[in-house]
Formats: structure tokens, sequence, C-alpha cells
């Protein structure tokens, strides 16, 4: 809508330019240039709407309930039951039975048995055996041995050590030299999304009931329809970013090589021969005899005669006999009566009155403020003609701003026809 207000206004500048220039053209055609220049600039006009939200309420409404109620009875019963009863009876019976007797006896047993003894007896033996003498010699060997002798010289060794030496550069760095700029945005409502006809487009959905995915066609449904977005003007940070030059210095380590003399101690090894004594011992081999006493033990056998009585024990069978009482128990039936109470439940129908909670919406009016974006032209003086021409330069302007004034005048109505139409689409 602004490119077509800014395309009107800057062809009736046009038209209005050429004119002048064709009247002021025959007074001078070198000096006379164009007085004005044209720019366009966005105006933001304030208008109120009023509109309505839905605003839910809970409404309570008494309703008459019939429910069952319990009511509990207490009833006497019989129970009729037969009972088995027992009854015993004592006989007595004769046992035939067998035991075996124990009868004691005393026999001698021979328990005759071999004692060894001992008998030690005192001998001699010679004994030939052979021992080692040791024989201790003294001699002299040549030993040869290496001392280190210690020789010092002076010499010259490289020193390194590392400089640190400033060296200056220039770096590139980035500066934001921006500014802020009114920019237009689209803000979401503030109406809470409502219940309407919406279009949905084909989708695959999965069904529950079969456990597989389905392909839904596309169609109107029940969705919840959000308000359009409201235009918002914000300020936004429009960034510049300057490229500059900063020097930075810094150390870089350098590497410096420095004779030092320096005196070196070496050991040179050096040979040297002594006498040592040396004492050895050999071994001498001699045979000796002793007389040993040797104690030999030999075993006699002797036998000792026991006689031990021995009591023996034997069964004898016998056969007796006893008397047994035996009970013997049968069962008779009988016939009792057992009085008992029964707790009974019966079902009463009761009225009651409850309230059922109900939510109504209704609307309320709100009215709130947006802002509609107008474009107008301004025209800018350049600089004063160069010759005598400036009362003509001046009539030619003010036949432009006339002109100007005039149109957008006329134009003013199409304009504002076209924002409402623009303002209820976007509602």
């Amino acid at each position: 809508m602004n490119s077509i207000r800014c395309c009107v206004l800057g062809t009736s500048f046009l038209l209005l330019s050429a004119a002048s220039a064709a009247h002021g053209q025959s007074a001078c055609d070198t000096c006379v240039q164009p007085a004005y220049q044209v720019q366009c600039q966005t105006v933001y006009e304030e208008r109120q709407v009023t509109a309505y939200k839905l605003v839910p309420e809970t409404v309570y409404e008494e309703r008459q309930v019939t429910r069952k109620v319990p009511v509990w009875e207490t009833q006497n019963r019989e129970r009729r039951y037969t009972v088995t009863r027992p009854v015993r009876e004592t006989n007595i019976r004769e046992q035939r039975y067998r035991v075996q007797r124990p009868v004691y006896e005393t026999q001698m047993r021979d328990c005759s048995y071999n004692r060894v003894r001992n008998v030690v007896e005192t001998s001699q033996r010679e004994e030939r055996y052979t021992v080692q003498r040791p024989i201790w010699e003294t001699s002299e060997r040549e030993e040869r041995y290496t001392v280190m002798r210690t020789v010092t010289e002076t010499v010259e060794r490289e020193r390194r050590y590392t400089v640190m030496r400033p060296v200056t550069t220039y770096q590139t760095r980035y500066a934001d030299q921006g500014c802020y700029v009114n920019q237009v945005s689209y803000a979401a409502p503030a109406q809470p999304a409502r219940r309407g006809l919406t279009w949905m487009p084909a989708q695959q959905v999965f069904n529950p009931t079969v456990g597989m995915v389905q392909l839904q066609r596309p169609g109107l449904v029940w969705a919840n329809v959000q308000a359009p977005p409201q235009q918002v003007v914000t300020k936004v940070w429009r960034p510049n970013i300057v490229a500059q030059q900063v020097p930075v210095t810094t150390y870089c380590p350098q590497e410096v090589v420095q004779k030092v003399p320096v005196q070196v101690c070496r050991q040179v090894p050096q040979q040297m021969v002594r006498k040592v004594p040396v004492r050895t011992c050999r071994m001498v081999t001699e045979e000796r005899v002793r007389m040993v006493p040797v104690r030999t033990c030999r075993k006699v056998v002797e036998r000792v005669e026991r006689k031990v009585p021995v009591r023996v024990c034997r069964y004898v069978t016998e056969e007796r006999v006893r008397q047994i009482p035996v009970t013997v128990c049968r069962y008779v039936q009988e016939e009792r009566v057992e009085p008992y109470q029964v707790r009974v439940c019966r079902m009463v129908d009761q009225v009651e009155k409850v309230n059922v909670a109900k939510t109504v919406c209704r609307k309320v009016p709100v009215t709130y403020t947006y802002r509609v974006p107008r474009t107008i032209m301004m025209r800018v003086p350049l600089e004063q003609p160069c010759c005598g021409q400036s009362a003509a330069a001046e009539r030619t302007s003010n036949a432009r701003l006339v002109a100007d004034k005039q149109l957008s005048d006329a134009q003013l109505p199409l304009l504002a026809a076209n924002d409402e139409r623009d303002l209820d689409i976007l509602q």
C-alpha cells in the first residue's frame, strides 16, 4: 500500500517538475537546478477498536436426585442339623503270648598268653675311620690394579639462553557502531483461542482401536482457532561493523649463544703392580682306629597260664496268658435345633437436592488501540539558484506545493478506505 502511494505521489511530482523545467528553460539552460528533493516518510496513526472476549463463568443449578439407601433389619431363624454321638462299650478278652526268660550259668575260660622279655648284652668292637688334617702354607703372588689419576683442563663451552624481544604488530578488530531503528513485527493476540471450524490437511494418524497408522482425509474440523497477529513497532539495534587497526606489542623469545671458559677435570686410568702374601691350606688324609662299645638286645618268650570264670546267659521260651480290656465305640445319630439371627438389607428410595456446576461463557467488551502506518511525501530544499531566476523558482515551488496538497487531499479518502480494508483482513 505504501509503495502505491509513493508511485502516485512520485508521478505527480515528476509531471510538475517537467512543466516547471519547460517554463524556465528559456531564461537559463545551465544554471537552473531542481530546488527540492522528494523523500518518503512513514507516519503512524492511532485508532481505537472495541472487540468482545469470552469469559467463562460457573453457574450452579439445583436438581433432585433419587438414590437407593440400604436399611438393615435383624430376623430370628432356626437351623436343624443331625449330629453323630459316640457310645463306648468295654469287653475283656484273653491273649496268649510267649516270652524269653534268661538263665545264667558260670563257666571257666582259658586266657593263657605269651610274654616277651628283653635281655640286654654289652660288647666291644674295633672301628676304623679317616680324618682330614689341615696344613697351612704361605706364598707371594703379583697383583695388578688400576687407579684413576685426576687431570685438570680449561675448555670453552657454549652457553645458550633465551631473551624476550618486543615485537609490535597491527591486528584488525571490528567494532559495532550501529544504531536503533523502528521495526514493525507481528505479535500474538492477547485473546485466548476459541473453538471454530478450520481446514485440516491430509495427514497420517494412529488408530488405537486397530493398532496401525491410517491416512486421514482433508476437510473442515472443529479445533482451537487463534486470532490473527497484531502489528507492533519495536526498537531494533541495526549493527554496523567497522574494521580498526590496533597496535599489539608481544614479546618473542630469541636464543643467544655465549662462549664461557670452563675448567674440566677428567680421570686418567693408570696401572700399578704390588706383591700380596697368600696363605694356602691343604688337607692331608689320615686313618685312625678306635674301640666302640656295642649294646645288643635279644627277646625271650615266656608262657603265662591264666583261668578266668565267665558268666553265660541263655534264654528259655515260656508261654503265658493275660486278660486285656477292649473298648468298642459305636455312633448314634441325633437331630438338634439351633436358633440364630440373620441381618437382612433392603433398599429404600431417598430423594435429595444437589447443586450441579455448569460453565457459561459471556462476552465482555474490550477496547484496544492499534497504529496504522501511512506514507507521506516531503520536499527537502537542495540549494539556491545561481542566476536571477529566484522569483521564477519560488513561484514554481509554490505551484508544486499546491498541486501536491490537492493531490494528497484527493487521495486521502481512497487511502483511508484501503487501510480499513487491510485491517478487516488482518482481523
